[in-house]
């Protein structure tokens, strides 16, 4: 139970900080409410886990191959760009806060799955931490069970982002349509900002290789 806990733990920290995963959850629960910011953050959840299972097949070899790591962090840079210039766009049109949320809430865990599939940090997190994590329980444990053992991360990293949808949910209230259009701003500069660090990273691994 305290090694539960303690991944659990460990999922939260993961989730907490800012970055396109949570900056995707939070614009979608300010504009659509909880559900929609909710499927963001099972979106995330489920990339982690796609991840995760990689790993634990041995597949990490093969994301650690240089051309397999530009191309994520192209790819990466790529949706970055493309969520952060939608967002950018909103600015100039006009926002209707009361939009259908079914209509968004089709794509949002996809746009969640994408956002942080696409993410070379979340690749660097699990190969590094996870890859320790996963062998040291293997010591202890069942290969099996060490697996279901570690999945237990991902109930921190949902627990985040549930929190956070539910917490926007209540907060949107006060949000009026002017000052949407500044947050998709703020939030499509930043996501512009990660794509074109992933994008440089990708420049510099190319001369590198």
């Amino acid at each position: 139970m305290l090694q539960i806990l303690q991944n659990i733990i460990l999922g939260v920290s993961l989730a907490a900080p800012i970055g396109p995963a949570n900056i995707a959850v939070i614009k979608r629960g300010l504009k659509y409410g909880f559900l929609p910011a909710f499927l963001v953050g099972l979106g995330v959840v489920s990339a982690d886990t796609t991840y995760l299972l990689l790993i634990y097949f041995g597949l990490s070899n093969f994301i650690n191959i240089p051309a397999v790591r530009i191309a994520i962090w192209i790819f990466g840079a790529f949706v970055l760009f493309y969520l952060g210039y939608s967002s950018v766009k909103e600015y100039f049109e006009k926002i209707n806060l009361e939009d259908s949320k079914i209509k968004e809430g089709s794509n949002s865990f996809i746009i969640g799955y994408m956002v942080n599939i696409s993410n070379p940090m979340t690749i660097v997190w699990w190969v590094g931490v996870f890859g320790s994590i996963l062998s040291t329980s293997i010591q202890n444990v069942s290969q099996t069970m060490a697996l279901l053992n570690s999945l237990t991360i991902l109930i921190g990293v949902l627990s985040w982002h549930s929190l956070v949808a539910v917490s926007l949910h209540w907060g949107r209230r006060l949000i009026n349509e002017s000052m949407m259009k500044y947050i998709s701003l703020i939030f499509g500069l930043v996501l512009i900002g990660f794509g074109c660090y992933f994008g440089y990273n990708a420049f510099i691994s190319i001369i590198g290789t």
